[in-house]
């Protein structure tokens, strides 16, 4: 197995995101890792947030695409954590093609009450919060939408507990998050799996369980893979690219202005000295100084009038 050390990197020197998918053939059982690097990056880009709710935004980044991935047809996965500690809001949005974005709110007051805290728990973050799934998908009247049981003292525990319910089938999962890199190792039994062996499960979880942070997040999915299962026949699947990539929208934004009305953006004209539109999800920022309200609230000018030409007597 080789691993990503030399894969091509991007201009900053950072990996490619992906998702690897792999299948114990001989157990019945499947799993994946993810992978983001540059993703991971791109998504922190102008971004302040205090370590803890990075890394647990990096962590539901990670578990977004276990999820999206298993996606069979165009749609779109959103998961959206609402919390009343630190952490206000935090939303993870996913299509099946994998692309992906994702925002965190907290107060600012609550920065630095964070900042305080070593290795606070989901707890000390969401406070009593909760988890809704949405999926959207063209071939669906309306999104379905579902809450997620917030059972764990970890978003990998509560993932674990949601896809179990899901499936019906039990999954184990394991996450980290740095600066550099968020990761996911992923593990689910197949109906058939106790046919093949009956204690495969549980000596290939017991096995997985041994991982450490630092292997997680320093190692390629085949290095990793290799490492935690080295008497076991693993079936590796090409990787999937993981991407970030929802470029600006200047012109969405001047129609949700006009929209607003001109009272009301040059109100917060006047309160401001510009007009700022950030857009949290895809992490792009607007401004429009006054010359350029004048320009989208200026009346229309009426095309001028085509006068027919005067017949031509033969």
């Amino acid at each position: 197995m080789s691993d990503d050390t030399h894969k091509p990197r991007n201009a900053a020197g950072v990996r490619p995101s992906y998702v690897q998918r792999f299948l114990f053939d001989e157990l019945d059982i499947r799993g994946a890792v993810v992978r983001l690097d540059d993703v991971w990056a791109a998504l922190q880009e102008r971004r302040n947030y205090p370590a803890p709710v990075a890394r647990l935004l990096g962590e539901m980044c990670a578990v977004s695409v276990v999820i999206a991935g298993n996606l069979k047809q165009p749609g779109r996965l959103t998961f959206q954590l609402r919390g009343e500690g630190p952490l206000k809001m935090l939303v993870v949005d996913c299509a099946e093609s994998l692309n992906l974005r994702a925002m965190a709110r907290i107060d600012e007051a609550d920065a630095s009450q964070i900042a305080t805290v070593e290795n606070p728990g989901l707890e000390a973050l969401v406070g009593n919060g909760s988890l809704q799934l949405t999926l959207d998908a063209p071939s669906m009247r309306e999104p379905y939408s579902s809450l997620v049981p917030m059972e764990g003292s970890r978003i990998a525990e509560v993932f674990e507990h949601y896809l179990v319910q899901s499936e019906q089938q039990p999954a184990a999962l394991w996450l980290a998050c740095d600066p550099h890199s968020a990761v996911a190792l992923f593990l689910q039994k197949l109906p058939g799996a106790d046919l093949h062996d009956a204690d495969g499960w549980a000596r290939v979880t017991t096995l997985a369980a041994t991982v450490r942070d630092v292997e997680l997040l320093s190692l390629s999915s085949e290095e990793l893979l290799s490492r935690l299962f080295a008497e076991e026949t693993v079936r590796v699947f090409d990787p999937r690219l993981v991407t970030h990539h929802w470029p600006a929208d200047r012109a969405k934004v001047v129609g949700m202005l006009k929209s607003l009305g001109e009272a009301e953006v040059r109100r917060i004209l006047t309160e401001h000295g510009e007009v700022l539109v950030q857009d949290e999800m895809s992490n792009h920022d607007y401004h429009f100084e006054a010359e350029e309200i004048a320009e989208i609230f200026a009346p229309e000018k009426a095309p001028h009038p085509v006068v027919p030409s005067p017949p031509t007597l033969h």
